[in-house]
This record gives structure tokens, sequence and C-alpha cells, in this order.
């Protein structure tokens, strides 16, 4: 499918927009799919070590899903490689607050920015994985890939419906 350039501004702008919400508003709540167990932090954040032990077990049930086979090891490597979280410099709480507008636009890009080159990287490795992948196993791989991305209520702000 392709976009036109408006469309492409358009999902940017948005983009910027949710980092910019997201980082100025903590949660009111533990948020959606936090289950009994989901430990989160003061920002509603849930504990790294337990959103890393949970993407292991989701990606452990998709490779087992698929059958991987020895051939294509390397490129779930580097799937499961480029989903593993960064830990870019959030904002401070009030950090917001103490900038100029100039300097706020400044740092909502350069947030942007750094999310968009997060995004593609997954992308890629999406892509890289899928073409290794046989038809059968595509298959899986579609059905299954929608859910994975879900975490089990929508990403925030439920942009569909559940999983």
């Amino acid at each position: 499918m392709k976009f036109a350039p408006k469309h492409i501004v358009i999902a940017a702008m948005l983009a910027a927009l949710g980092v910019a919400a997201n980082a100025q508003t903590p949660p009111s709540g533990p948020g959606p799919g936090a289950g009994p167990g989901m430990m989160r932090d003061h920002a509603g954040r849930m504990d790294p070590a337990r959103r890393q032990e949970r993407m292991a077990k989701r990606l452990g049930a998709l490779k087992q899903k698929l059958q991987v086979t020895p051939a294509q090891e390397g490129a779930w490597a580097t799937y499961t490689a480029a989903l593993k979280p960064t830990h870019f410099q959030r904002p401070q709480p009030g950090e917001f607050e103490k900038l100029t507008t100039p300097e706020r636009i400044d740092r909502m890009r350069a947030l942007r920015s750094t999310h968009q080159a997060e995004m593609d990287k997954r992308a890629d490795a999406t892509k890289v994985i899928y073409a290794a992948l046989s038809p059968e196993q595509k298959k899986v791989f579609d059905t299954e890939g929608l859910r994975f991305g879900r975490h089990g209520g929508g990403h925030r702000g439920h942009h569909g419906g559940g999983g």
C-alpha cells in the first residue's frame, strides 16, 4: 500500500502528539492488560524485568507456533533483538513546563525521531523474518503477529479491539 506524503505527515504529527501526551501525563491507573502480579512503577510502567519475562514467553510461544527451522534462526535472532526495548532518555516530570514553546517543540521532535527510528528498526526486522518464512509460516505469523502487538487491550488508547 502506498501512502501520500500528506498521510505520512499527519501520521507523524499524531505520533508526536502521542509521545508528548504520554511523556507529560502519567497514567491514572495500572492501565490496560494489567492483571494481578503486573508490578508497575509510580508512572504506571510495568516492571522492566517482568516486561522482559513476558516478552520472552510470548516470543517463545510464537517461535514454537511458527516452527522456526535452523536455517531461519539468524532471521529470528535479528527479529527478537529488534523487539528488545531500548532505554532512551524519557523526559523527567516537570521537564516540559520548564521549557519555552520552541524548546518543547524541539524536544518533541527529538523524541519523535528516536521513536520513529525504533519503529523502523522493528519493521525492518519483521520484514527480514517474514521473508525467511515458508507460506504456511507466513499464515501463522500474519494471524499471531496481529495478536502479538495488542498486549491484551490495545496499544495505549485502545486503537481497536482488545486481544
